[in-house]
Order: C-alpha cells, then structure tokens, then sequence
C-alpha cells in the first residue's frame, strides 16, 4: 500500500513497501517519532538501507544475519523464531549506511526512532537481555527488555518484546502513556503481532483494545492476526488477548519527545493505569506465575508499573 497506514490497524500484508513486508514511518503514521520496518530475506539475501534521520535497531525475528556498518562488522546469531527466544541485536545511529546479509535467509525488524542523539555502532548480545516475567494466573507474560532505557542507551528508542501464553491477558491493566509528567511519559507505540498456529498449522488469534483517554479519541478493538501490526497513537491501550490454544507475540516500538527528569537523552517509560482496572495488580499476589513461562531470572510475579 506504498507505505501509507489506513488507520490505526495495518492487517499483514496492507502496509508493505518496496523491499519491505511492513514499513510504519513517522511520515506514514502520522506522528512524530517512531518507525518499523520487516524485511524478508531469501538465502544470501542483501539489503542496503541508510538510518537517515533515525537511529535503528537490527533486531532478527527468524534467522541470523551479519551487518556492515560504519565500518564495523557484527553477526548477529538470531533465532529460530520469535517463540524460541530473546536474540541478539544491533544498534545503528543516525545517518547510517547499513548492509544486511543473511546465509541462510529469514526475516528481520528495523525498529526506529527519530532522534538528533549519534551513537556508535554496538553489538547487543542475547546474554544482555533482560527477561522478566510480569503479572500472575492468567495476566502471566514474559517481557524482554532489549532496549529498554535501563537496558540499552540510546537516543529515543524504547523497545521490548511481549510473549503471552494461549488464554492469557497481557497489557493489562490497560494503561497509557499520552501526556508528560511527574509520572507519565509521552510515548507513540506500535506494536508489531506474531500469533503461533495451532497444533495441526491452523492459524491463531487474539485481539486488542485502545480507548480514548482524557482529550485524546480514539475507539479500537480489533482481531488480530498472524504479522498485523496496531498503531497507537495515545490512549489507553490493552489489554491483549491470546486466544487459547495460540500463543501470541509482540513487539512494541515506542519513542516521543524528550522528557524532563530522565536519562540523558531524555527517554523516559512511564505510564498511568486505566482507573478502572488498577485493582488487576492486587490480584496477582495471590496468584502464581503461569507455569509454562520460564525465566532463570525471576518466577516471582511482579506488581510493579506494567506497561507491557
């Protein structure tokens, strides 16, 4: 569809463009910041791209894959799928020329975000990956902080990756990060699906809900598919729900403006909760972690600010 979004809801396959599977830019989504990009590579694939006004993360959904950039060399391991794993990563600044090159072939997410902010080129191995486990009972998942601000610096990015069993709930409570403050950030967020099929191939399911929050409209609930991908552009947004039986995936991009009191760079993650469903977190302390998420980390739930 040439890189334009209709909507807030990009159904796989409505938001290609040229090489890309999906391309969400600030200039397609409407807003200031944060972009996404998935490429498909066939074996021995290349692909050359410049960062242009802004800093990228190489992150392999499926496969592994080596990055020339700025002169330096990376080899990125990757993984089977976005079901076996967190992954290795690699971090491109602005003005960037970068060439992908994968053996064997796969498929890889360009996230971004527009930022003046150049760093160096950095290799961000799978060893240095936060994994933690969030919520209890039925809100259990497991998120990966890869390019959280406590996890990677960088200039406006914030990234993680949200696994949520069969039957699960996860961004829940709903919560939103539209308006700065002492306890809330100004984020716009994607967020990129996976859903795993069922036990015989056949095709999974789950669904996400954003509502208006205070001077901000927005009415969105929608089923969501294999490789879809929401905008969201404020609101509240959550909960998402896997259906059982299917597994679900996603990946959050999320980058605004600078806001005061934070890191360096000025990236902050900060949410308030829907009011209405604040009393979720209660609840999980008397619940157990859902046994089919594992982190050597932590099995202990948290009730911590959740905006995953």
């Amino acid at each position: 569809m040439s890189g334009a979004v209709s909507g807030y809801y990009v159904p796989a396959g409505t938001g290609s463009a040229g090489e890309y599977d999906l391309e969400v830019t600030p200039e397609s989504a409407s807003w200031g910041y944060s972009s996404l990009r998935v490429l498909s590579l066939e074996p021995a694939g290349t692909h050359t791209f410049d960062t242009a006004g802004d800093e990228v993360l190489v992150l392999p959904l499926s496969g592994s894959l080596a990055v020339e950039a700025d002169g330096t060399h990376l080899e990125l391991d990757g993984r089977t799928s976005v079901f076996s794993g967190p992954t290795d990563f690699a971090y491109l600044p602005p003005a960037t020329v970068a060439t992908l090159h994968s053996a064997a072939g796969g498929r890889f997410a360009l996230c971004g975000a527009r930022t003046d902010r150049r760093l160096p080129v950095r290799y961000g191995p799978v060893a240095g990956v936060p994994v933690e486990l969030r919520g209890a009972g039925q809100s259990s998942r497991q998120v990966r902080n890869f390019a959280t601000p406590a996890a990677l610096e960088a200039g406006a990015i914030i990234t993680c990756e949200v696994i949520t069993p069969g039957g699960n709930w996860s961004s829940y409570p709903a919560h939103k990060h539209d308006e700065a403050g002492e306890t809330e950030s100004e984020l716009e967020e994607i967020y990129y699906f996976e859903i795993a099929a069922g036990p015989h191939g056949e095709p999974g399911l789950g669904f996400m809900r954003t509502s208006s929050s205070p001077g901000h409209e927005i009415d969105l609930c929608e089923e969501v598919h294999d490789r879809d991908t929401v905008l969201v552009p404020y609101g509240w947004h959550g909960p998402c729900v896997a259906a059982p039986g299917h597994d679900m995936y996603y990946l959050n991009v999320m980058a605004g403006p600078p806001h005061p009191g934070s890191d360096q760079a000025g990236r902050a993650w900060l949410i308030s909760d829907h009011p209405d469903q604040t009393w979720v977190r209660d609840s999980w302390t008397e619940q157990a972690v859902d046994p089919r998420l594992s982190n050597p980390a932590s099995r202990r739930p948290t009730t911590a600010p959740d905006v995953s």
